[in-house]
């Protein structure tokens, strides 16, 4: 037997292979499909299965490539009608992979669809269940993506849940293994552990949901509690799971047009496209593109691009680090935006070469902010970290404009203050204020790294409610 968790970090995301005597299965994979291609030609094995655990809202699944290309075939659980050819397996059936069985549980709350996938040993005793987002390690899945208008609201499927864990889940043996589809960092659940996997007979001790004396009032209530709006982007990719996608080869091949900066202009004229500069923080506050948005690569990028681009299929040209240019296409497509259409041959240094215009962000670091703030302590300052984050601890005075709603509330800046801007480490506080700059901001100066790192600061912070409509 051999289970691999494949852990991608910046969607905080699980993949599973899953192989026995020369057959093997992929449970809830990324959109790109050689990967797991290639981990079974290497271990000898052909993958007989593609199984999903419900359609996914934070990213689109390979699952259509993925099982067009290795002759497999695609398998959901009860409820779940797509578009594209698949096996909707009833809730108990099983499926054999060498000497293992994957039993179909059913189990609705997260979303209807929801199931999660029993592996049996060889001797058919339990060995882990794959969850998907209805049981997270320390947590379970968010209620609220599902819903339906008028006939189905979040404390329904939190009913659905409670008696899914209670009836289908917390049933099996303690030494059970828990592999869920997401970890901490994820928009899926609240609170969600470090932790990538555990086992049950730990979790039933730790998970606030599994207690045995919570009761189905109090689940709902705890589960439903404080939950944020998911990000805009969640819908649609949880209909292009289900109605299918293109391909993500065509996608990288229309992506990968190298253009010179005179025809980079042109397309970002011509194609009214966004122009998307994925560097690193540092070098991008240093020089950049007019108008052009940063989000880089080396941060949650995809999550990002999800919150932030409000048009899943808006035009997008690339500036990136040389060599950087298919991740970026590729890290895209993951949360569905399908539509690059170039990128700039030679990176801004080509640009900047040509002569043309630069723009840059006046940017400080975390000490000398705590210089200026100690001297002259009402300086504006906007929090642009997650309301909860601000509500722990902040700098006394601050404003709390997070970066998920920065699309929605520019009319709170004043163009005539200045403003410092910070968040944890630099990257959102980079980002907000490459779409401050393009919407005509220009008086602000950007905190490049964390306050909190200071030593002996002398910046107050306090705790408390967040601040204005945030």
């Amino acid at each position: 037997m051999i289970i691999e968790q494949i852990y991608t970090g910046c969607l905080a995301q699980g993949a599973y292979y899953i192989e026995s005597k020369g057959e093997a299965a992929i449970i809830d994979p990324l959109r790109e499909s050689d990967p797991y291609i290639q981990m079974a030609e290497k271990k000898g094995a052909k993958i007989k299965y593609v199984f999903e655990t419900h359609f996914h809202a934070d990213f689109v699944s390979g699952h259509i490539d993925l099982a067009g290309k290795a002759g497999a075939q695609i398998v959901y659980g009860p409820l779940a009608e797509t578009k594209y050819e698949k096996h909707m397996a009833k809730d108990g059936e099983e499926f054999s992979i060498g000497d293992l069985t994957i039993r179909v549980l059913h189990t609705p709350g997260h979303t209807m669809e929801s199931t999660t996938y029993l592996l049996l040993d060889e001797n058919k005793n339990p060995h882990a269940i794959f969850t998907g987002d209805t049981l997270f390690i320390g947590d379970v899945g968010r209620p609220d993506l599902a819903q339906k208008a008028g006939s189905m609201t979040k404390e329904d499927l939190a009913g659905m849940l409670y008696d899914s864990l209670r009836e289908k889940i917390m049933v099996l043996p303690d030494k059970v293994l828990v592999y869920p589809a997401h970890g901490a960092g994820s928009a899926c659940g609240k609170n969600m552990s470090k932790e990538t996997f555990d086992t049950l007979g730990n979790q039933k001790k730790t998970n606030y949901a599994l207690q045995v004396d919570l009761d189905k009032a109090g689940f709902i209530s705890q589960v439903t509690e404080g939950l944020a709006p998911p990000p805009q982007y969640f819908a649609k990719n949880a209909s292009m799971n289900k109605e299918g996608y293109l391909d993500l080869e065509s996608i990288k091949q229309q992506g990968s047009r190298k253009l010179s900066p005179a025809e980079f202009e042109e397309a970002a004229n011509q194609q009214d496209a966004l122009m998307l500069d994925v560097r690193n923080k540092e070098t991008f506050v240093e020089g950049y593109i007019p108008n052009s948005i940063f989000i880089g690569l080396d941060g949650s990028f995809a999550p990002w691009v999800g919150a932030l681009i409000i048009d899943i299929k808006q035009p997008i040209l690339l500036i990136t680090e040389k060599g950087k240019e298919e991740e970026a296409i590729t890290r895209l497509a993951r949360v569905g935006y399908d539509n690059t259409i170039g990128y700039l041959d030679g990176g801004f240094e080509a640009w900047k070469s040509a002569g043309r215009e630069v723009e840059t962000i006046e940017s400080i670091k975390a000490e000398e902010f705590a210089t200026k703030f100690e001297n002259q302590p009402t300086i504006n300052v906007l929090d642009v970290r997650k309301p909860g984050e601000f509500s722990a601890s902040h700098i006394k005075s601050a404003q709390n404009f997070a970066l998920d709603f920065i699309n929605s509330n520019m009319s709170e800046i004043d163009k005539d203050k200045e403003y410092f801007i910070h968040c944890a480490g630099g990257y959102r506080s980079t980002i907000s204020s490459s779409i401050l700059k393009a919407r005509g901001f220009h008086n602000f100066v950007n905190v490049q790294d964390s306050f909190t790192n200071i030593s002996n600061t002398t910046v107050p912070t306090e705790a408390g409610a967040s601040c204005g409509t945030h």
